[in-house]
């Protein structure tokens, strides 16, 4: 099966990887960081970290013509576990119904120094 790239100038990528990659009907999104287009760094905590991290996402989606309903799985990479609660009160503001699968887990350093990242895999019709 052939891959498509998929760009994103809603999301940039800030090295030499692809915002998504779609192969059949699965989609893979890169981690996606709370930067904003121009690639430089949000600030205000783990939620608001979150919430960038899930508009990133969410245009990496649109550009690939598909949308937050369409995530099967995704996962939470955190420097913090301790600030779980505010990830999640940011993340059901994106996902709120039909969850999709997640995983969450505790790194020891993100780039840019940022505190939390989120990948995804999306299946979208061909």
């Amino acid at each position: 099966m052939p891959k498509e790239i998929i760009p994103s100038p809603g999301a940039p990528a800030i090295g030499p990887y692809s915002p998504a990659v779609k192969v059949g009907p699965l989609l893979f999104v890169s981690g996606q960081l709370p930067v904003d287009a121009a690639g430089l760094r949000i600030s205000g905590g783990a939620g608001k970290e979150t919430e960038r991290c899930l508009e990133n996402l969410k245009a990496v989606l649109e550009a690939a013509g598909a949308n937050m309903g369409h995530v099967v799985k995704v996962t939470v990479y955190m420097t913090e576990l301790a600030d779980f609660k505010f990830m999640n009160l940011a993340y059901e503001k994106f996902f709120t119904e039909n969850f999709p699968a997640r995983s969450t887990v505790q790194v020891a350093k993100l780039p840019k120094d940022v505190h939390v990242e989120i990948d995804a895999i999306a299946v979208i019709a061909n």
